[in-house]
């Protein structure tokens, strides 16, 4: 398997992995897969360090109840790969409950031996295209 094929594969692993530890509230795991100066942007626009994140997972502030993320390109740029695609969920929030229907990147960097998520955007969608 070609060396951009083959980190594609393990870059889309690794994203399986990280939206399986977001359903389980599994810091331990996160901890992990997200690099240490990671930039985590909300679809509200806050944005986070991998501390503050881990923190509000693994203390329940922040939990998933249902994910899912279908992934639409995959693009390696040699130690750098950035994973196109959607996230749609179920999300409480400080006790709120949201739905989570967004276009998102994420950015996963080669470090220590493996991949790494340096950086996530989330963006709502649209309700309906301008016609």
């Amino acid at each position: 398997m070609p060396a951009a094929e083959e980190a594609a594969a393990q870059v889309r692993a690794a994203e399986d992995r990280r939206y399986a530890a977001m359903l389980a509230a599994d810091a331990t795991a996160l901890d992990d897969l997200l690099a240490d100066g990671l930039v985590y942007t909300h679809s509200s626009g806050a944005r986070e360090n991998k501390q503050e994140l881990l923190a509000r997972i693994g203390g329940g502030e922040l939990r998933y109840v249902r994910l899912e993320h279908p992934v639409s390109q995959v693009v390696v740029l040699g130690d750098a790969v950035l994973v196109l695609g959607e996230m749609h969920g179920d999300v409480v929030v400080g006790g709120q409950p949201r739905r989570l229907d967004n276009a998102v990147v994420a950015v996963w960097a080669a470090q220590d031996g493996g991949w790494r998520l340096a950086a996530f955007q989330g963006t709502p969608l649209p309700t309906s295209l301008p016609g």
